[in-house]
């Protein structure tokens, strides 16, 4: 037994996500088993913990909490410093909030844990069938909060006062809600109502149903279109495995193409129509709860009875699956046998919706019912979308689960000035770092559009505030006409600060090396980055480029040979417009002897081809564009995908690479890439030129090749082609890293094959696994960019 004279007092720091996440309770509970005195406390760095004690005592606890901390908590750090104030604690006692400066961080939205998925399928627990239940491991928390402390007034459930059973459990250290801001339950929490999308009154006897959550089941078997209000915004949900009633909400909706989310009720109907692996199946069940892109399952007639809808992803080897991540879904997707397809309730390109009146309003006419509730979203936070690529994480989009939980970054970033990137155009992310962590947004969209520009501004201002960020200097793309670049110079102008420029290729390799920990000075690597667009530092559309890079410059060693974009923006979404000007930059004269006989050239022959060639004699509306993305496009139009239209983005690349996989699948024939050239130009910079490949393709079209495998050569041929490059550029400079990224690389085979070509070469090949390789990433490299060459200023 311990004399006075053996106690000791300490102060101990804890920092990371340790606010809302059951952190307090554990620390009492942890303190009480080692027999310590003190108190525990939130403020604005973290949380604050003074104890007296044995010396042993505090070691253990301080490794206890080490090892065994909440679920949802993440420590980053913890520092001990004797604590000499008044040490008179009679036992230990959690005390309320502190304010001071802001350096603690905001939880993600949490999918709902066993012990309140249990609860609500329990008769006997108060919670039975209460859709908004939760605790301190699981439920809302950047989705309702509007000013940090993480405290329940500062959130959307302000307004909820508690009952006195919700009280108890709120103030119990023991209990698991403690401290949960938005606990709640049906006496005293938010509530769900039914309406119909005509206005007309939804009666009791319309249904067999238990309340509204348990009819939303019942509707969405009758064939209805129900818009669900969730965790961090609206979604349209259907019957799945019913063609007419998909390809219904795609014509509400106004998306013909681009694949649909679905959802099942647990992992046993998921695995019916797609393989899961251990790693899938742990992300599905995680508490991020993403949308897993899954492989699936095909010539399913003998064995299941309700398929897939057709329409759900035409052409994809995929199908993008999540699992009930709230108990509102849990309770609707109860009795449901089948997946439903659950996508973001907005037309095409805008953002998802978070507001009921909003809602009624915009989609009167795309959903029969809704289900809403009085529950404010503070924060709208799409789904994030993931994927394993050779039993590794790849994020596609960050949003749920994820964000805003921070980046650490490697050695060298800690103890800079703040920064603030404001991301790209498209997937736009915003990043704010400082203290040697990159924060960055939940996915915002594409600012092309007027309310996605108008949530972003919301959004930037949201986390400004909330983390009383005040950047030393704000990082921009440096494409001039983007909104974020406007915005971001508008606000340096106002506040006085530096702005940092930066090229788009350049920002995504140092995204990239951030994540994978490559230290401040770490000597140049290749990055190879491949891509839709980005602006040059030339003024031209830079999208296939090899930059030897460090944090703070680049030297372009190697590039796609350029080809003009006829018409501009509408080559992304017509991509014959792109095989006719490759076609053009390849075999010039001889391109009509090549045309003979084929219906790619009876195609052509009926498009204004005098016209084009005068815009891009005239180089009106034709950039130059050394795009990896617009020659997917060219050959996929070629060989008869998707060749006269896209609905959006990527399509045809992505149409592309499955029925190459199909073929890669089903047939065991060597494939024999097609050839391309690796071209010296002026000093440092080579050329990839794409003509042999062409010519090849053309011979496959004349002898009526399957298309599968043409794909396949291609991507083999590609790949090919860039370790040839990387090979040669190894000869006139040094590097034994190389980095892939950009949105081309969310190619599966063409990641695959590049990187064990490249790792057969004895070279480090580094990828993406906490940012998206497309542009959702941009905004990490953006900002250390700008951390690296401010120091260096």
């Amino acid at each position: 037994m311990a004399t006075i004279t053996d106690q000791i007092a300490e102060e101990i720091r804890v920092c990371g996500i340790v606010q809302g996440v059951g952190f307090r309770p554990t620390v009492y509970r942890l303190a009480q088993d080692c027999g310590l005195c003190g108190e525990v406390s939130n403020d604005g760095e973290g949380v604050l913990i003074r104890v007296v004690g044995d010396r042993d005592a505090i070691n253990t606890f301080i490794h206890r909490l080490e090892t065994e901390p909440p679920p949802l908590a993440k420590i980053e750090s913890i520092h001990r410093y004797p604590y000499t104030g008044d040490r008179s604690f009679s036992n230990f006692t959690i005390v309320s909030s502190q304010s001071n400066k802001i350096r603690t961080k905001i939880a993600p939205d949490a999918a709902t844990c066993p012990a309140c998925k249990r609860e609500i399928f329990d008769p006997l627990s108060r919670f039975y069938r209460y859709p908004f239940t939760n605790c301190t491991h699981c439920g809302p928390r950047l989705s309702i909060i509007k000013k940090l402390p993480y405290d329940r007034k500062n959130t959307s459930m302000g307004g909820f006062e508690l009952c006195g059973e919700c009280q108890q459990d709120y103030e119990d250290p023991l209990n698991r809600r403690f401290h949960a801001q938005p606990v709640a339950c049906h006496f005293c929490g938010p509530k769900v109502t039914l309406e119909r999308g005509d206005g007309k009154p939804v009666t009791a006897h319309m249904f067999s149903m238990l309340d509204e959550v348990d009819a939303v089941c019942t509707l969405l078997q009758r064939g209805q279109i129900v818009a669900i209000k969730g965790l961090g915004g609206f979604h349209l949900a259907c019957d799945a495995t019913n063609e007419e009633i998909v390809q219904k909400l795609r014509d509400r909706k106004h998306r013909p193409d681009k694949p649909l989310a679905l959802m099942a009720r647990d992992i046993n109907i998921i695995e019916k129509y797609c393989f899961v692996t251990a790693e899938e199946r742990k992300l599905l069940e995680s508490s991020a709860a993403p949308i897993v892109l899954l492989r699936r399952k095909t010539n399913l007639k003998d064995s299941i009875q309700n398929q897939i809808a057709p329409c759900v992803a035409p052409n994809q080897n995929y199908l993008g699956f999540m699992l009930p991540y709230t108990p509102l879904h849990h309770l609707a997707l109860r009795r449901l046998e089948i997946p439903i397809v659950l996508t973001s309730a907005n037309f095409s390109d805008e953002p998802q919706c978070i507001d009921n009146a909003e809602v009624q309003t915009k989609l009167a006419k795309v959903a029969d019912y809704f289900v809403l509730h009085n529950r404010e979203i503070v924060n709208r936070v799409d789904d994030s979308v993931v994927r394993i690529n050779n039993n590794r994480l790849q994020i596609l989009r960050r949003a749920r689960g994820y964000a805003p939980a921070p980046i650490n970054l490697p050695p060298g970033f800690q103890d800079k000035p703040a920064i603030l990137a404001m991301g790209s155009e498209l997937k736009n992310t915003f990043c704010l770092l400082r203290e040697g962590q990159a924060i960055l947004s939940q996915h915002i969209g594409d600012l092309e559009n007027a309310l996605a520009a108008e949530a972003y501004q919301k959004t930037l201002n949201l986390y400004l505030g909330l983390l009383e960020h005040q950047p030393s200097a704000i990082a921009l793309d440096l494409h001039p006409e983007y909104l974020s670049t406007k915005l971001g110079k508008e606000l340096a102008e106002t506040n006085n600060i530096p702005i940092y420029s930066i090229q788009h290729h350049h920002a995504h390799i140092a995204a990239c090396m951030a994540e994978n920990g490559l230290p401040i000075d770490t000597k140049p690597v290749l990055g190879i980055a491949l891509d839709g667009l980005g602006y040059g530092e030339d003024g031209t559309i830079w999208g296939g480029e090899f930059l030897l890079a460090d944090y703070r410059s680049f030297q372009r060693l190697g590039t796609f040979k350029p080809v003009e974009m006829i018409g501009g923006e509408q080559a992304i979404y017509q991509p014959w417009r792109n095989t006719y000007a490759h076609l053009k930059a390849a075999l010039g004269e001889d391109l009509p002897s090549h045309m003979i006989d084929l219906k790619l050239g009876e195609f052509l022959d009926q498009q204004p081809l005098k016209l084009l060639d005068q815009l891009i004699e005239k180089k009106i509306n034709s950039p130059l564009a050394s795009s990896c993305g617009r020659l997917f496009d060219a050959v996929a139009g070629a060989i008869g995908i998707c060749r006269e239209s896209c609905s959006y983005e990527g399509q045809a690349a992505i149409t592309l690479e499955a029925i190459a996989e199909d073929y890669l699948l089903n047939y065991s024939e060597e494939i024999e890439p097609y050839p391309f050239i690796v071209k010296k130009l002026e000093h440092p910079l080579f050329s990839l030129e794409p003509r042999p490949m062409w010519s090849a393709l053309l011979a496959d079209l004349r002898q009526n090749v399957p298309v599968g495998m043409m794909a396949a050569k291609f991507h083999f041929g590609l790949a090919e082609a860039i370790s040839t490059m990387v090979e040669r550029l190894s000869f006139e400079t040094s590097f034994h890293q190389v980095i892939l990224t950009g949105g081309v690389f969310q190619n599966q085979i063409l990641l695959t094959q590049v990187r064990d070509r490249l790792m057969s070469k004895n070279l480090d090949v580094l990828t993406h696994s906490q940012v998206p390789s497309n542009d959702g990433g941009l905004s990490l490299g953006q900002a250390v960019i700008a951390s690296a060459k401010l120091e260096e200023e």
